[in-house]
């Protein structure tokens, strides 16, 4: 299974199943998604059955805190996942959708219609929900999808492939349309990543690292996010206790998620104030607070950050503070040391917010919201299959629009080119 032979028959099989897949009607493939929501609540019990063997595999293994929550299916996460289909099969097909239509002076209509991207692979570490979520997802948008989860997820995704097919089969719709990679052998995400006769879009989900190998050993375009450096900018004219729930949500809730908090960014004027109440919150939370120089001399306990800490991205109970001058210093801090994923301001001013919103230039901004906002259920996608901090072809979270292209439709009358 992990040799580049039996790789390429999967990307060969998925590529005849993405021409099949393509003609479907709307119906068939919400017909599908509701069978396979379906049969992950009918066999919650063999996936937590299948995924206590992965966590007890990552345990051996020595694997964080973090990552084994992010491998955990819980009874929410089954719901979770059966709900995200059953929401995917209601949102609009965007197949054949017509985006933009125009006329030319010969006469000639132009349209502009949505098709499949083709044959999509997602590689991804822990979290079995992503196998449900990206093979929803990619099935309603038309698209066949080859599923390589980590190693540590093995025995998740086997059963999750296996419900997959089963509805694929029951609903009539090709089997290959959506496969799972089921070996743990790197060499064959290395193999799968030469198919670009087969395969039209790689999308990595994971730490850096994963998405760093990916990057430079693919020879298919990639989209991709490498970390998700988070900010909340603190405006000396927010309100204290919203300010003060958004941070605490965002870093908070799931510390080890792209989309949370990493460094917070406090107006100088509100800093006296609004110092000491964020610092008690998130020392309770067992926080650990690493402060700029103003920031330790108004709280002493602090630790001194150094310039490593800015640019990094914890997935922990870590937390950067910097208290700055204003607008210009804030923005320029995120400008140096974010990562274009999610940025927040609390303000009670209507211009610094949309300043704040024209000029930093990330995948989703926010204003007097918390950051854990940036996902595409959270946004009304439905479930997502990524975040990409890219702009070719699509910019943050991306649900079934960005996994379609569209094409040229030309409607005519007999009119020759002089």
């Amino acid at each position: 299974m992990t040799d580049s032979f039996t790789i390429s028959d999967m990307a060969k099989a998925a590529r005849a199943a993405s021409r099949k897949l393509a003609k479907c009607s709307t119906n068939q493939k919400n017909t599908m998604l509701r069978k396979m929501a379906d049969l992950v609540e009918a066999q919650a019990d063999r996936i937590r059955a299948e995924n206590r063997r992965d966590i007890e595999y990552a345990h051996t293994k020595g694997l964080s805190a973090a990552m084994i929550d992010r491998l955990t299916v819980s009874g929410a996460t089954i719901l979770s996942m059966a709900a995200g289909l059953r929401e995917v099969a209601m949102l609009p097909d965007p197949v054949s959708e017509i985006t933009r239509v125009w006329n030319r002076p010969n006469g000639l209509q132009i349209c502009k219609m949505r098709i499949p991207l083709g044959v999509i692979a997602i590689i991804y570490e822990s979290r079995p929900n992503v196998t449900m979520d990206a093979a929803g997802l990619c099935l309603k948008a038309g698209n066949a999808a080859i599923l390589r989860g980590g190693s540590e997820a093995l025995h998740s995704n086997r059963v999750l492939a296996d419900i997959i097919r089963q509805a694929l089969s029951e609903t009539g719709l090709p089997l290959e349309a959506a496969q799972v990679i089921p070996v743990r052998d790197r060499s064959a995400v290395t193999d799968l990543l030469q198919l670009e006769e087969f395969i039209d879009l790689v999308i990595p989900r994971g730490g850096e690292g994963l998405i760093r190998f990916v990057v430079e050993n693919s020879r298919i375009p990639v989209l991709k996010h490498y970390k998700g450096v988070c900010h909340v900018f603190v405006d000396d004219t927010a309100d204290s206790d919203m300010a003060l729930s958004i941070c605490m949500n965002a870093k908070v809730q799931r510390p080890g998620v792209c989309n949370a908090m990493e460094t917070l960014l406090v107006h100088q004027s509100m800093a006296t104030s609004f110092l000491p109440l964020v610092a008690e919150s998130m020392q309770k939370a067992g926080v650990e607070l690493r402060g700029c120089d103003v920031s330790c001399r108004m709280l002493p306990g602090m630790i001194p950050a150094t310039e490593a800490d800015w640019p990094t991205e914890y997935n922990d109970l870590i937390l950067s503070v910097k208290v700055v001058s204003g607008m210009d210093e804030a923005i320029t801090h995120i400008e140096t040391y974010g990562s274009s994923h999610t940025d927040a301001i609390v303000t009670r001013d209507y211009e610094r917010a949309r300043r704040f919103v024209r000029e930093v230039d990330s995948s989703v901004v926010l204003v007097n919201a918390s950051t854990r906002f940036n996902d595409g259920n959270q946004l009304g996608l439905g479930a997502e299959i990524g975040i990409s901090t890219t702009k070719l072809h699509a910019f943050g979270p991306m649900g079934l629009e960005e996994l379609t292209a569209t094409k040229f439709v030309v409607m005519g009358d007999g009119q020759i080119r002089f």
